[in-house]
């Protein structure tokens, strides 16, 4: 099984996407989740790990939402935060890991 820190920087294409997208609403989106498309995928992942949002998964996502797209300090403050909570909970990081798109090996 991959590292938490593996499994947070697979995924961060997805989420910084659905950040990019919806804001800082983007733990409240429910409507577009159904759909296949990376902002789509981002989102529930985001959910899934940060549920609808305490107050620091909040800021987090608000500074993302709120930085310019190559603001790396940004983001990886996403990827630690996502990380963390990943490696708190290995069943956690398997099921964000399975909401990955499967590519040929």
């Amino acid at each position: 099984m991959d590292s938490p820190n593996d499994t947070a920087t697979a995924v961060m294409p997805y989420v910084t996407a659905a950040i990019d997208a919806y804001g800082t609403g983007v733990l409240a989106r429910t409507r577009e989740l159904a759909a296949d498309t990376e902002m789509a995928r981002g989102a529930r992942i985001l959910q899934r790990v940060f549920g609808r949002g305490d107050a620091a998964s909040r800021e987090v996502i608000g500074r993302v939402a709120g930085a310019k797209p190559d603001d790396e300090t940004c983001r990886t403050a996403l990827r630690l935060a996502l990380a963390a909570e990943l490696g708190a909970d290995p069943l956690l990081r398997f099921e964000v890991a399975a909401m990955l798109p499967r590519t040929p090996a």
